[in-house]
């Protein structure tokens, strides 16, 4: 009995809810990533928040034998933290990514960096900071998306064209300066092998013939479709 007790430690009960905890709120975050197909979903997240976790019980828990036994031994419980919050920008930076004009995967970057301060929350024991964190996260994920979504389509205007892989993109924009629109983004989407949605954001005007514009873009060899998203 006194070999496992010095096997788990004395802090082994409060360790293991607090990685539970990690795990619980990370792949709540985790789950609103992967329903989107972004690139870091579920598994990313809770790695990330419970990894976060447990550097910060090392920190607070996995150095007590040294403290105790030397007393030129500093506690410092914020350095390995410190480490974590800096480090965790390799993540990030690999889920952005540059499709044409448009840039992705801000916002799952940002997510992965905040779910390694919730591990690193939930490690130090602050539970009711940890939960309020989440939600607001959530609030700001699934309904602020929506709100923005609204914005965006009052003020662009989406042309979706669905082409084969052959398509060059600099002819389609070249018919859109042609009509003196401003092209604001491009996004390339993969539906299969053999097909790409390519969706172009520009400014309204009133004055655009949208049939004359859509008839010259369908002219562009591997041009399969043409619509107007709503």
């Amino acid at each position: 009995m006194e070999y496992l007790d010095e096997l788990v430690g004395d802090h082994f009960i409060i360790i293991i809810i607090r990685i539970l905890i990690a795990l619980v709120l990370s792949g709540l975050i985790g789950f609103e990533r992967e329903l989107k197909n972004h690139s870091a979903g579920f598994r990313t997240h809770i790695l990330v928040g419970v990894g976060s976790c447990l550097m910060m019980l090392l920190s607070l828990y996995g150095f007590e034998q040294f403290i105790e036994g030397y007393d030129t031994v500093r506690f410092d419980p914020a350095r390995i933290p410190s480490y974590v919050i800096s480090g965790i920008g390799f993540l990030g930076a690999g889920t952005i990514i540059v499709h044409g004009m448009a840039i992705r995967g801000l916002t799952t970057a940002a997510s992965i960096w905040t779910v390694a301060g919730l591990g690193l929350v939930v490690g130090a024991g602050m539970y009711a900071a940890a939960v309020f964190t989440t939600f607001i996260i959530l609030l700001s994920l699934v309904f602020l998306n929506n709100f923005e979504k609204l914005f965006r389509k009052g003020n662009l205007h989406l042309i979706e064209i669905t082409a084969l892989p052959g398509l060059k993109i600099n002819k389609v924009v070249s018919i859109f300066e042609s009509y003196s629109l401003t092209i604001k983004q491009v996004e390339i989407e993969r539906i299969d092998e053999d097909l790409r949605n390519i969706v172009v954001k520009i400014d309204p005007d009133k004055r655009l013939d949208r049939i004359a514009l859509f008839e010259d873009i369908s002219k562009v060899d591997y041009v399969k479709n043409i619509s107007e998203r709503k």
